[in-house]
């Protein structure tokens, strides 16, 4: 049978950049064949059948959508597929020279300067896309040195650079600001040293052209603060057995999300998007709370949906099986869109208040760092409590600072002050 991209998303194209199987290989129905990046994140794509793999029909680098053959299997139900027709011209992925370094001073891979910019656009990723389009370049002008001619973000800064070389030949130059262009590392580090070379897996590449993306084009401002923890951890005693038998751990987390929650209802713009072509704040009136899961191949950001309308142990059944799915790479890209606001917890691991970074297009984050007895003045005198440690990163285009104590205050006492009724089952 011809196995098929299935829908993914909203968009449903992508672009395959890791094939996960080879022919002759024995596939399980469930397993992952593929992944395929797409504007959010790369998904892996899971083989419908189970069979032996007898042909693959797809290359990386390449684009494709719904409806793809992506490969045969021998030995599974239904009948061998026909053999695949060619794929259209403007498809195939084009043959590129080698990149010209970057002190090159030959021209002669930029267009002329009636060049038509209607050329397909070769692949790229959605930062390098970005950068792109907001200094005003086409893609289909610049010569990608990746795989099938996919661009990179070095590919852009020489095709930038030899702009500036043409203009400052035709004595047209001006000592401006070069604007958002960097220069590639390429140094040979084993001069120092010993050295390790590992190639960047494909989720790394996303995570690091996300993680530029976002910091780079919010700015950033964080909250520090500390929770008194004494209310939580002594409920998560008292209910800890009961959730069990429920077959639920009872983890600090669910507490931390209904608190949140609860703030995010009192401060709206926390909960909120800016869309920067409209120019216009989107406040959602739904609350999905994005929850980042450290796992071997780097970090994933599943969505725990209406966390509003979920119970504590709703809530605490749900996070074990997003977090064990992020971890196993089961997720589907529906998995990880959506989110309002996203919590970052390094409490198990270790560590203090940190500074994380916003998930673009939400309005803010919360750091949470490892809960540890501190010394804490109350009417009693000075006493050991369990305090953890909370930081807030906030896009200030639409938050305020004043506006973010205020939401820090309400969750800080939202915590501290946890009703007992949440909590029972």
């Amino acid at each position: 049978m011809d196995v098929k991209l299935p829908k993914i998303g909203e968009g449903g194209e992508g672009a395959v950049v890791s094939i996960l199987v080879k022919p002759g290989d024995v596939v399980a129905v469930g397993q992952t064949i593929l992944e395929l990046e797409s504007e959010k994140a790369v998904a892996p794509v899971p083989s419908p059948s189970a069979g032996t793999v007898s042909e693959i029909r797809v290359k990386e680098g390449q684009k494709i959508g719904p409806g793809t053959v992506i490969l045969t299997l021998a030995g599974s139900a239904g009948a061998p597929g026909a053999p695949a027709a060619p794929a259209p011209a403007s498809s195939q992925p084009k043959k590129t020279a080698a990149p010209v370094p970057l002190d090159d001073d030959g021209d002669d891979d930029l267009p002329a300067d009636d060049a038509s910019d209607d050329g397909p656009a070769p692949s790229a990723s959605p930062y390098v896309r970005k950068v792109a389009r907001d200094l005003g370049i086409k893609l289909s002008r610049v010569r990608g040195s990746g795989p099938g001619g996919r661009v990179s973000i070095d590919d852009l800064g020489r095709y930038i650079a030899r702009l500036e070389r043409r203009v400052a030949r035709a004595g047209r130059y001006a000592e401006e600001p070069k604007g958002l262009v960097f220069e590639p590392v390429n140094v040979d580090f084993a001069q120092y040293g010993p050295v390790t070379s590992e190639p960047l897996s494909p989720l790394r590449k996303v995570i690091a052209s996300r993680m530029v993306e976002n910091k780079v084009s919010l700015p950033h401002v964080t909250q520090f603060d500390d929770v008194d923890m004494s209310r939580v951890e002594a409920l998560r005693v008292a209910h800890k057995a009961a959730y069990e038998k429920a077959g639920a751990r009872l983890t600090p987390t669910p507490f931390i999300i209904k608190a949140l929650v609860a703030a995010l209802g009192r401060h709206p713009r926390f909960n909120s998007s800016l869309n920067e072509v409209s120019e216009t704040l989107v406040l959602k009136h739904y609350y999905h709370v994005g929850i980042a899961v450290d796992t071997d191949a780097g970090l994933l950001v599943p969505v725990l949906r209406d966390a509003d309308k979920k119970s504590l142990l709703e809530i605490a059944r749900e996070l074990s099986a997003i977090a064990e799915k992020a971890r196993d790479r089961k997720l589907g890209p529906d998995d990880m869109k959506g989110g309002t606001f996203t919590i970052s917890n390094q409490g198990a691991i270790g560590g203090g208040h940190f500074t994380p970074i916003i998930n673009k297009p939400e309005a803010a984050i919360l750091g949470i760092g490892k809960t540890a007895p501190k010394a804490v003045v109350t009417p009693k005198g000075i006493e050991a409590r369990p305090v953890m440690p909370i930081t807030i990163s906030y896009d200030h285009r639409i938050i305020d600072g004043g506006s973010a104590a205020r939401f820090t205050v309400d969750l800080v006492k939202a915590l501290q002050d946890f009703p007992e009724a949440d909590v029972s089952l």
